[in-house]
């Protein structure tokens, strides 16, 4: 039996899921280069027209600005850090049929955006593991401990961010928002893990940054969702149903 030390509590833990962006990776590192690039063409293409956005930059996707106005952040309760692809889609094409364009033009006109601002992304491939990640897979791989991600993002880019931090070769399964019918907070991503995995949810431990993920772990009925936060007084507010929480990844043990 393999356990989780995460501070004082130990928790028996027959598989671990991660999200992805902000779990296992820098969150603004990899999505704040590409939402940058997507509100520059938004505005880029409503300025044409003598329109702009509906309200606030930082409300159209959940920025945050310096006071040169320069991204440095995100609303941790916003779209930008919960919404699955076809939800971010759909917020973005709204500025654009608010401003007159219809749907299905919306519609096309942001997904050509989002193929332009990934092919930056490509040339930079800005994907950095969290601090102390490594470590702890080490961990997890030593005691032969199955690992899946269960993301919002689409399977075959969260298989190309792995691959580009070489931690692919960690996870047994990678499970995408494509290939469920509901993305979080709903349990789909984590039933199909319990599926491919062949454990039971009664000992199986999620690790998330958002509380769209500790929602998904507790409808799924995980035995435990730690939310991963840059410090415990957010986390008070931005993950309110997460059952424990770290800042780190130093602070959890496995023992077998």
């Amino acid at each position: 039996m393999v356990l989780l030390q995460i501070g004082t509590q130990q928790i028996r833990c027959d598989a671990v899921l991660f999200d992805k962006d902000g779990t296992l990776f820098d969150f603004m590192q990899l999505w704040g280069s590409w939402a940058e690039h997507m509100l520059q063409q938004i505005e880029q293409y409503l300025q044409s027209s003598g329109h702009t956005f509906t309200g606030d930059r930082e409300h159209v996707f959940g920025t945050r600005y310096d006071a040169q106005g320069l991204l440095n952040d995100y609303d941790r309760l916003g779209p930008l850090a919960m919404a699955s692809v076809e939800e971010s889609t759909a917020i973005l094409a709204w500025q654009l049929y608010a401003a007159g364009t219809p749907w299905d033009q919306a519609i096309a006109r942001i997904r050509q955006f989002s193929e332009l601002a990934m092919q930056s992304i490509e040339k930079e491939r800005p994907v950095q593991p969290l601090p102390g990640l490594l470590p702890f897979l080490e961990q997890c791989v030593s005691a032969q401990l199955p690992l899946a991600v269960v993301t919002a993002d689409w399977t075959s880019e969260a298989l190309k961010h792995l691959r580009w931090s070489e931690l692919d070769s960690y996870f047994d399964y990678v499970i995408g928002s494509d290939q469920v019918q509901q993305s979080k907070p709903a349990p789909d991503l984590v039933y199909l893990a319990y599926e491919q995995l062949g454990i039971s949810p009664a000992h199986i431990v999620l690790i998330g940054d958002s509380n769209a993920d500790m929602q998904m772990g507790k409808h799924a009925n995980v035995s435990c969702c730690v939310g991963i936060s840059s410090s415990v007084t957010s986390a008070q507010t931005e993950l309110p149903d997460a059952d424990l929480v770290i800042t780190h990844y130093d602070q959890l043990r496995i023992i077998k």
